[in-house]
């Protein structure tokens, strides 16, 4: 006989296979992991769509960058009697000089720069030696040298010689890399001499920067995770020491943290910057004022063509056109790391990895200074706020990655400057 369930009792139900490991049937979890697969594009065999969305990127932020600083600075040089295209022409004519310095690094093979990379750092620790006792100072920072009547930026030329001297370094030491000793020397000495220049210079946002740029050279190149938990705790610790020396840093913090300081002057606004950044955000809106209708730049925003063009772009362009320079980022961002997951040799990967981080890195700066996320440092938006040395170093950096997506391509799909000729079929005669 069948026995049948009585009244008040459930069947038993029946059992159901069990999800493999590492499996959450289709959860959160796997939906992440999915994502994460798709941003590496590790499925995917390389081709030339990495390289174009790097390329078009840059390219992209770049002209931004350009139309920008006309529209942010064409007002202040009018009231100061100069050409309201001045700064918009040199922008202009740095961001063609970076664009062919871009496609002509992007066309060699980045060796070159591994053999020269303690040449490069040691032209580049001497120029920023010069900077103190030669070097023009503007808004309480030492940074530029005069040369033949141009201004040139060493600590922006010190991020990408950094970037190519860590990874030549590290790349070396690759079995190594286990021992404190093998790890400090002479990584730590060398950064730390651009570093000290640089703080010279009252520069700390710069600092900073050339700090993430160490930290991400340990981390691609394959430092233990206890080793980099002890530099990011010195690196903490030495921010906050500088922070702590300077009253006018001390200011901008608790400005920032809206906490009342009697040490700092009652005639100083330390977040008139800052909050003029932020009338200018709301002013935008969804849409904008429309491109050259900004007000904040009549002399109310201190830096709007440079620190604070960020938010020069949220009033002019709204919303849509912050959304579309982060979107502009992101997509950069993702084809680079693209780019670094696929590298097989250290030296490239570290490379490709410090580029990464010092772009991004002061990108995500700068836009969180202008939102005020962050207290005010001095830190451009990479391709788009105006300065010449930036902006074609940045465009170096691209290059070298441009470099390194088109070696991981097979000879016949990689991008060319002219398209290749089809062979031309003859016809036989019958």
């Amino acid at each position: 006989m069948v026995s049948t369930p009585t009244r008040g009792t459930i069947p038993r139900a029946s059992k159901r296979p069990s999800p493999p490991p590492g499996h959450d049937g289709g959860g959160l979890r796997s939906r992440l992991r999915r994502l994460w697969d798709y941003i590496e594009g590790k499925d995917k065999a390389p081709n030339s769509s990495t390289y174009y969305l790097i390329l078009g990127c840059a390219v992209a932020l770049t002209a931004i960058g350009v139309m920008m600083v006309l529209s942010a600075s064409s007002v202040e040089a009018i009231s100061v009697g100069k050409s309201p295209y001045g700064d918009a022409l040199k922008q202009a004519m740095f961001g063609v000089f970076g664009l062919i310095a871009m496609y002509v690094i992007s066309r060699t093979n980045v060796i070159w720069m591994k053999k020269l990379s303690w040449w490069a750092m040691g032209v580049v620790i001497m120029l920023l030696a010069l900077v103190p006792v030669l070097g023009r100072s503007a808004l309480g920072n030492q940074n530029w040298l005069d040369i033949g009547g141009i201004s040139i930026q060493p600590s922006e030329i010190s991020k990408l010689v950094l970037c190519v001297w860590i990874a030549a370094v590290l790349a070396r030491k690759e079995k190594y890399l286990n021992r404190w000793m093998h790890v400090m020397i002479p990584v730590f000495p060398g950064a730390g001499a651009v570093l000290g220049l640089i703080l010279v210079g009252n520069d700390l946002g710069t600092a900073i920067v050339v700090m993430s740029i160490v930290a991400a050279g340990l981390y691609f190149a394959g430092v233990p995770g206890r080793m980099l938990a002890i530099v990011a705790a010195i690196g903490a610790i030495g921010a906050t020491a500088m922070t702590l020396i300077s009253p006018n840093r001390i200011c901008r913090v608790t400005a920032w943290l809206g906490m009342a300081n009697p040490s700092c002057t009652a005639d100083s606004d330390f977040t008139y910057q800052s909050t003029n950044g932020m009338y200018g955000l709301a002013q935008g809106s969804w849409t904008g004022l429309g491109l050259g209708q900004s007000r904040q730049k009549y002399n109310w925003l201190p830096e709007a063509h440079n620190d604070f063009i960020f938010a020069i772009i949220g009033e002019e362009l709204g919303l849509v056109g912050t959304v579309v320079v982060l979107v502009l980022f992101a997509i950069l961002g993702i084809a680079i790391f693209r780019v670094v997951v696929r590298q097989t040799d250290p030296f490239q990967r570290t490379l490709a990895g410090g580029i990464m981080v010092w772009l991004l890195g002061q990108a995500s700066m700068n836009m969180a200074v202008v939102t005020q996320l962050l207290p005010v440092i001095g830190v451009p938006l990479p391709f788009i706020s105006a300065g010449g040395s930036a902006l074609v170093m940045s465009l170096c950096g691209v290059g070298v990655v441009l470099s390194l997506a088109r070696s991981q391509l097979p000879p016949q799909e990689r991008p060319r400057f002219l398209p290749r000729r089809s062979p031309k079929t003859t016809r036989k005669r019958t």
